[in-house]
This record gives C-alpha cells, structure tokens and sequence, in this order.
C-alpha cells in the first residue's frame, strides 16, 4: 500500500541511509504535463539560525527557481527554545512572505511554541468559559520539581506557560543525556535571545508585537488536498495531514481535527502537539484514502510509507537540520555542501 522505497529510520547520528535519486528538479519524459506541485516540509529549528539559513539555501540551492518560488513550504514547529537564536529564527519566518511572495507558508505550533505562546499571553481563551488555572490540576504534583512560573501574570496562566518559564531543580535530563536549560523546556536560551533573564516577566514587553502574533498565529493542523508523492509506480495523490507530533490513534480523525482548528485552550496538554506514542502511526482511519502524515517533534527521522517524520535535529547542536521534499521524498539538510 505505502511505498517500499521510502521506508528509514534514523535514531541516532551515525546511522547511514540511502535515499532516492531523484531530484524535483529532473525534467518529465512528457514536457508537456506540468511539474506536480513542490511541497517542502522542514523539521524543528529550535532556535538555531544558522542551521535554518543553510537549510533555505541549500533548499534554493537544490530546486528549479520557478518551482521553488511557487512551492508549499510547511514548517513543522518548534522554532525556540533550546538553540541561542529564536528572536533571529522568528525574525527570519517573519520575513518569508515579503522575499517570498509566490510561495505558501504554513507556520505549525509546536508544543515549544505553545508554551511561548503561553507565557506571552496570546493563547485564545478557553470556549468553554473555564480558566487556565483549573488546567493546572491534573499535574500539580510536578510543580514543585518543575519549579513552575510564579511571577507577573501567573495566576491566570496556561499550564505550559507555567511550566516553560519554570526552573526545574533536577538540572540533568535523563532521557536526552543533556543538562537542562532553565526550564523542562529548555526556555533559558529563548529568554536570552531577547535580553532577558530565564524566568523574567519582563520578556512579556521584550518580545516585539510580529513575534507575539506569529505565535497566536500559528497553527495546530494544516491540511493539503492533493500532495503528489513519486515511487517506482509513478506518480500517486494524496491528501497530506501536518501535526507537530501527529493524530491520535483510536479517536476519531474528523473530530481530532475539528478540536485542533478551533485551537480548544481548555486542554491542559494536547496530544497532536506533545504526544508520542499515541500520536506515532497513521490513524487507521486515514489509511482507507492515501494520506502522507507530516511531523516534527520526535527527535528522529522516521519514513515509513506515508507516515514522515522529520526532526532529526531534534535541537541539538550536532545534529543535523532536515527537510523532506515532495513528490520525490527528497531530504535536504542544513549539512549538505550544495553548489550552484
């Protein structure tokens, strides 16, 4: 059903892959049909400028500029924290429509902007006339080991928020190998980026009024109709589906993605965004029709058949920055050395 030329998974850096040999840029045996559709997925930044601005131009680098200045591009979220340059990496997604007026840009929320989004206080309110605070309930025996955020603000604040701006006591992350960096969040470098210390409400005035709409901005699915994808059958369409961490098995996909675009606040955590397991596999559901499932979040790079997950960075340093081209399935990374 899904295409077995496409099927890998990197866990860690030095795994090796083979990738397709196409290129979106090879010309079509009939020149008279249109080039399908370029659609370019990019994983979680994190807060790293230079990786993004290699990756982009590795991207220009890689594609016909007629068909690049008219693709789909769809960021997957996660563009702070952990990384020293989310006020540069946010000024940089901002400027995209303006150098980009041709293309589609599709900014998804990850959980890390969610957050962000929290503390600044740009979340839509809950539409069923609850307050953040009876949010906090359900994970308040974590308050104190997250140290969560007690300052300015606080006492009507998203759970996320809370816990973004927090300053958690256990310093050493056990599951990543790495010291925490301020937060469970990582948040200490996002405050920094604008000049502010970790955990200070004075961020709330630091970050400019385009950065404080691009996160309200944000969304938390996005949905394509027809999304080419090439195997060794050729050309097939599908309907593409983008999460920051994927649909959740078991429930109904329909009502999953009505919840998603009404952006329901009223939800402590929410699965698509911060999910893993629950949100790892395609819905079965969505397996009746061809649909590609397009995430970040993971902290691997995953294909397999339709399910793409892309964030082999997962915000480390010495990890590489990816992004998936479509139809070909393509990878591009920030590593690359592409030349003109």
């Amino acid at each position: 059903m899904y295409p077995k030329a496409f099927s890998l998974s990197i866990e860690g850096q030095n795994r090796t892959t083979t990738e397709p040999k196409m290129t979106e840029a090879e010309p079509s045996n009939n020149s008279t049909v249109a080039k399908p559709r370029l659609v370019i997925c990019i994983g979680d930044i994190h807060g790293h400028i230079t990786k993004l601005q290699n990756l982009w131009s590795n991207l220009e680098t890689q594609f016909d500029p007629q068909h690049f200045n008219a693709a789909t591009i769809i960021f997957l979220g996660d563009y702070c924290d952990r990384g020293p340059d989310t006020k540069k990496v946010l000024d940089f997604l901002i400027d995209l429509p303006s150098r980009y007026p041709n293309q589609k840009h599709v900014f998804l929320s990850g959980n890390h902007d969610f957050a962000f989004a929290a503390f600044v206080g740009v979340l839509p309110e809950p539409q069923n006339g609850v307050s953040f605070k009876e949010g906090w309930e359900e994970y308040e025996e974590s308050e104190d080991r997250e140290g969560w955020y007690k300052g300015d603000g606080y006492e009507n604040m998203h759970l996320e928020g809370r816990r973004w701006a927090g300053h958690i006591k256990v310093g050493f992350n056990t599951i990543k190998g790495t010291e925490c960096k301020g937060s469970i969040y990582d948040a200490g470098p996002t405050f920094a980026s604008y000049g502010v210390p970790h955990g200070s409400s004075d961020l709330l005035k630091a970050v400019p009024d385009d950065h404080k709409k691009f996160l309200a901005d944000t969304v938390w699915v996005h949905e394509e109709d027809d999304v080419c994808i090439e195997d060794e059958e050729g050309i097939r369409h599908c309907k593409l589906i983008a999460a920051h961490a994927g649909l959740e098995e078991g429930k109904n996909v329909g009502e999953q993605l009505r919840f998603l675009k009404a952006k329901e606040t009223h939800v402590p955590k929410i699965e698509a965004l911060s999910g893993r397991k629950t949100v790892w596999d395609i819905p079965k559901e969505l397996t009746e029709k061809p649909t590609i499932v397009v995430s970040g979040h993971h902290g691997k790079l995953h294909i397999e058949g339709l399910r793409l997950i892309i964030d082999e960075s997962g915000g480390f340093e010495n990890k590489p920055l990816a992004a998936i081209a479509l139809p070909s399935m393509k990878l591009v990374r920030d590593t690359d050395n592409l030349t003109k």
